[in-house]
């Protein structure tokens, strides 16, 4: 990481993008499926997660059989609206607008999309990278490793001024969160699956690979959130992302 390319500016807009609506079978939770747009005031653009794959979106139904995704659950709406390009257009923005693309962790509903961004770096936990695939879901692993540049995170470490990712292994092996800095909200905290839900650091964190690690981890990034007053935007909150700003909307 020492020779790898960081931002030049500090975070000023972070927007969130909405990548589709799905349901659990087992509990009837409703989630969002979030990525994230951050601009730096030197007019960098950083993506975070890139959603189910697109053969969502052409035939959900059809996906789903093909990846027994019915097994856990159920995408309620997901359409070409919610990939990637289409989300960025909102923001009047295209992929090649694009610096760097953070892979939180490559479950299927994060890492969908992650070879459409010929030329740009991708951010990845190094024990995810090593992973002779992509996890994608429950024993599937149809993804390949794009060929690409490649940040691979060891630790923490910041990206750029305002802008820290966060080691936080335990949900998958190298899963990341990111804390930036923004003007006029000011801290925000971006959890990924580290933690979905506020509710479930109290359960355990038991929809882990590691539950302990999990735990341990969410604890570490709680922790920090308070001691900066940050506002915490969950993996999956049900509640929260009905009131989360989406795109073209934004957190300044």
């Amino acid at each position: 990481m020492e020779n790898a390319k960081r931002l030049v500016g500090h975070p000023v807009s972070l927007s969130v993008l909405d990548f589709g609506l799905f349901t659990v079978h087992a509990n009837g939770r409703i989630i969002g499926i979030p990525g994230f747009l951050i601009t730096t005031s030197a007019g960098e653009h950083v993506l975070i997660d890139t959603g189910f794959p697109e053969k969502y979106a052409d035939d959900n139904e059809a996906a789903s059989v093909e990846d027994d995704l019915g097994a856990f659950g159920k995408i309620l709406s997901l359409t070409h609206q919610n990939q990637p390009a289409a989300q960025l257009a909102l923001l009047g923005l295209t992929k090649e607008d694009l610096d760097f693309v953070i892979i939180t962790h490559t479950h299927i509903d994060h890492v969908g999309n992650i070879g459409s961004f010929p030329g740009v770096p991708l951010v990845v936990g190094a024990d995810e990278r090593a992973l002779a695939k992509p996890i994608y879901w429950r024993g599937k692993a149809p993804l390949e490793w794009p060929k690409s540049e490649y940040v691979l995170v060891t630790q923490d470490f910041d990206l750029g001024p305002g802008f820290r990712v966060l080691l936080v292994p335990g949900h998958t092996p190298g899963e990341l969160s990111i804390m930036v800095d923004l003007p006029d909200t000011g801290s925000v905290l971006l959890t990924s699956d580290a933690i979905s839900r506020e509710s479930e650091v109290a359960e355990g964190c038991l929809d882990s690979v590691n539950p302990e690690q999990a735990l341990a981890s969410a604890h570490r990034i709680l922790n920090l959130a308070r001691d900066r007053d940050a506002f915490v935007i969950y993996g999956h909150g049900p509640e929260q992302w009905e009131q989360l700003k989406k795109a073209p909307e934004s957190y300044t």
